[in-house]
């Protein structure tokens, strides 16, 4: 690490939807999902008020392939990374950007039992597909 230099992210929030997951050309799993953080607070006229952040997550290697198995939409995870930054160009020619999480660490929140993200099937799971959480 650089002196005077840190790129460290740690976030617990819902993931957006299941984990996608595929394999390179050289066998290593990669795992990307959305992680979703909220932010609450009262406006200066009392109003309440919340914003939603968006994260893009992105895992490597065993640790992808356990994400991928066991995370569900709507679970609640602790993920420890640094952020990075790619770049590419899209069909038009367009220089597009994406900033990501690389994730080193990761853990599942919650209970055992917890109906979020363990395949649910009472009702009111499958009417509240409304985001955030």
């Amino acid at each position: 690490m650089q002196k005077g230099s840190l790129n460290k992210v740690q976030l617990i929030g819902h993931l957006g939807a299941d984990p996608e997951s595929r394999f390179t050309t050289s066998g290593s799993a990669v795992t990307n999902f959305n992680l979703a953080t909220n932010e609450s607070w009262k406006s200066t006229e009392g109003d309440a008020k919340e914003k939603t952040e968006w994260h893009r997550v992105v895992l490597f290697g065993k640790m992808a392939e356990t994400a991928a198995e066991f995370m569900k939409k709507g679970q609640l995870v602790y993920i420890e990374g640094r952020l990075q930054t790619r770049s590419w160009e899209d069909k038009d020619n367009v220089k597009r950007y994406t900033t990501e999480i690389l994730c080193d660490n990761f853990t599942m929140l919650g209970r055992k039992g917890d109906d979020v993200g363990a395949g649910s099937t009472d009702k009111e799971s499958e009417q509240d597909d409304d985001l955030p959480f």
